[in-house]
């Protein structure tokens, strides 16, 4: 087995952590937020295990071990929901979500934008870079309204 799949393992297990993290400190604010933080996590989600998959294959996993390494990643998100739980300060919540909605949020937006700007940049066809300008503005005017709603 190549060492990629194991690096990806230990990638995606961080991954997770941090999404459980997202997810127990956004339901620490309201239920609406922390229903709206699983479904966006749940939506990126969805690819990004199916990437995950195939790495796992291409790294000389069979279909039965990748699935089950994939499978035990999810440990990270258990986790870090717990994390998050138990690092609730006895003054409430709040000094909780002080940190740990900033760390998660920023680090999404990092990721996210490592792998959307390096693309818009190298991309010759003018009209492709629009697309996903666009594209990028649409994900967030949804964010917006879902959150004014």
């Amino acid at each position: 087995l190549q060492i990629s799949g194991y690096l990806n393992l230990l990638a995606n297990t961080i991954d997770n952590f941090t999404h459980g993290l997202a997810v127990a400190a956004s339901f620490l604010v309201s239920r609406k937020v922390g229903f709206l933080t699983t479904m966006a996590i749940l939506l990126h989600e969805i690819p990004h295990e199916v990437g995950d998959f195939a790495i796992l294959l291409r790294a000389g996993f069979d279909r039965w071990s990748a699935a089950k390494m994939q499978l035990s990643t999810a440990l990270g998100g258990i986790l870090g929901a717990c994390f998050a739980i138990c690092a609730q300060s006895p003054k409430g919540a709040g000094e909780t979500l002080a940190w740990i909605l900033p760390f998660t949020s920023g680090g999404f937006l990092y990721i996210a934008l490592v792998n959307v700007v390096p693309d818009l940049l190298e991309e010759k066809n003018p009209w492709n870079s629009l697309q996903q300008i666009l594209l990028l503005c649409t994900g967030i005017t949804v964010m917006v309204l879902l959150a004014l709603t």
